[in-house]
């Protein structure tokens, strides 16, 4: 197997995002994260600066939904423009189509948005989960100007959000652990787990390697 996408889906709050940030740039592959959200406004025809007319045109548990796979690394919700009807069948086909889209290019890190669920069969595909206990969630989105009262809301509801989001569009658990290659704790530190991460993919690419086969 030749690794040429990497998902990591995390726990909010658990550096997640940052990681894999620091996974592509060690790589030089590409990154996907709020790159991805614009990609998806592209392809959507999303208005940026409709904002406020958001809930008042769209479907509250659609548009809610939406916002779970539209969030990047800080949780940046994106408004859905005026110009497009934009229901749940449309929104799910272009989650997929771009995602898929993006993961066939190749060398790239995906962060989040149900990717590892969308890419589940993809032969190149390495999946992570980053979690965390919440003391270490807490201290990270204080360091970041949260009060520890908002983050304790925020680790609490963010996910129960994106486990929905899951459950309504791919009838699974989040998260699956089968889906997984690696599932990894946090606390111990971004480099640890950045290692950890380059590591696993290194000694599956040799295992599977024809050299290896033929030992």
């Amino acid at each position: 197997m030749q690794v040429r996408v990497i998902t990591i889906e995390r726990e909010y709050g658990s550096g997640g995002a940052i990681i894999a940030r620091q996974v592509a740039t060690r790589l030089g592959w590409n990154f996907w994260d709020e790159e991805l959200t614009a990609e998806i406004a592209r392809v959507a025809n999303v208005d940026h600066h409709a904002a406020k007319n958001c809930d008042e045109r769209v479907d509250s548990m659609i548009y809610r939904l939406f916002k779970v796979y539209a969030r990047g690394s800080y949780e940046r919700a994106l408004p859905i423009g005026e110009s497009r009807v934009f229901d749940t069948d449309r929104m799910f086909a272009i989650l997929e189509q771009v995602v898929k889209d993006v993961a066939d290019r190749g060398n790239c890190v995906i962060v989040g948005r149900g990717a590892p669920y969308i890419l589940r069969n993809h032969p190149n595909a390495f999946h992570v989960f980053v979690y965390a206990p919440d003391d270490e969630k807490v201290c990270r989105l204080k360091s970041i100007g949260q009060s520890e009262k908002e983050a304790l809301r925020l680790i609490g509801e963010i996910d129960r959000e994106r486990a929905s989001f899951i459950r309504h569009y791919f009838a699974k658990e989040w998260p699956l652990r089968s889906l997984y290659n690696l599932m990894i704790n946090s606390k111990f530190g971004d480099e640890y787990v950045l290692e950890a991460i380059l590591q696993d993919i290194a000694l599956l690419e040799k295992r599977s390697s024809p050299q290896a086969a033929r030992a």
